[in-house]
């Protein structure tokens, strides 16, 4: 059993070590802290600590480190999360807010959040489940491409470049626009998908050709708004820290290459809207991240949805601050979306 004072030495030594990344001894705990206890005794905390598997000796020295389980102790029960600066908020606000449409939101989001915390930045689109369409728009490029636009009623917006026939002039254009949105328009993704399976037999034979070209276009679009995906931002962050990690850093930079791995991961931590979770070193290790931590937060979309944000990053990593960036950045972006 711990006791309380044990309890703080842990604390302390969890910020020392994400500070400095030195092991940490207790003459420095004396030294930089007020325990009003001897070194012997915080020595003896210390041995306490480690036969709880806490904190480990890396090597000869008289300093320790935090383990997995000493980390999750910290994050659960002793991990003040530190409130952003003025500045830091002021940021936020500033640089999301500025954003024009969805993919710009998330792209803008896990730039930022990878600037707040100096860890990899990953977040979820949503899936759209109960999203539908709002409008299909066909702009005419040149003579031979046409790109379709399909926008949904949650602000995302998809776009395909769709090579045309010469002989496709406006006044066609402004026909298949037509029909189009009266097919789809309001409908949820999935059935859209359906509805325009009709849509080349709404049109003369010599027509056929380029309108399944842009049904098949506008097809993906409604894919791509159903399926589950990551923006990232900040991987070269992992190199500043590499020297956290024993060996090579491939392993971790293909398993944030394989987005389905990192889904999969944010899919288990459960995070909730406004709940911020870790998944911390070896709870990890099935997903191939045993040396990193991700902490993670729920937003909401349009729809009241729940997608998924967070950061990625070694097991030293300063949870109470990232936390704190991560719980802010997603009570934001679900502020945001829920305007659009």
């Amino acid at each position: 059993m711990v006791s309380e004072r044990g309890l703080e030495v842990l604390r302390v030594i969890v910020h020392d070590y994400v500070e400095s990344r030195e092991p940490v001894g207790s003459k420095s705990i004396v030294d930089r802290h007020q325990f009003g206890v001897s070194a012997a005794t915080i020595r003896n905390d210390m041995a306490l600590l480690e036969e709880e598997e806490l904190i480990a000796a890396p090597h000869t020295s008289s300093g320790r480190v935090p383990t997995d389980k000493g980390y999750r102790l910290f994050v659960n029960h002793l991990a003040d999360l530190r409130p952003l600066t003025a500045a830091q908020r002021t940021a936020i606000e500033t640089f999301l807010g500025n954003s024009s449409d969805l993919d710009e939101v998330l792209s803008r989001t896990v730039r930022l959040l990878s600037q707040l915390t100096n860890q990899v930045a990953l977040v979820q689109y949503p899936t759209f489940s109960h999203a539908s369409v709002r409008h299909v728009e066909l702009v005419r490029l040149s003579g031979t491409r046409v790109m379709t636009v399909l926008i949904t009623d949650s602000g995302q917006v998809e776009q395909r470049v769709v090579e045309a026939p010469a002989d496709v002039d406006e006044a066609f254009l402004g026909e298949l626009r037509a029909k189009v949105n009266a097919l789809v328009g309001g409908a949820l993704l999935g059935e859209a998908a359906q509805r325009l399976g009709d849509l080349p037999g709404m049109f003369r034979p010599e027509r056929h050709d380029f309108v399944r070209a842009v049904t098949a276009g506008l097809q993906e679009q409604v894919a791509a708004g159903r399926q589950e995906r990551l923006v990232m931002a900040g991987a070269a962050n992992l190199v500043l820290t590499e020297d956290d990690f024993s060996g090579s850093l491939f392993p971790v930079l293909e398993a944030i290459e394989e987005q389905v791995t990192l889904l999969r991961l944010f899919g288990e931590m459960r995070a909730g809207e406004v709940d911020v979770v870790a998944s911390i070193g070896r709870e990890n290790e099935s997903f191939g991240l045993s040396q990193t931590s991700v902490v993670a937060s729920g937003y909401t979309a349009n729809g009241g949805e729940i997608a998924r944000l967070g950061v990625l990053g070694p097991t030293r990593m300063d949870y109470s601050s990232n936390m704190a960036a991560v719980r802010a950045v997603a009570r934001y972006l679900s502020g945001l979306l829920g305007d659009r």
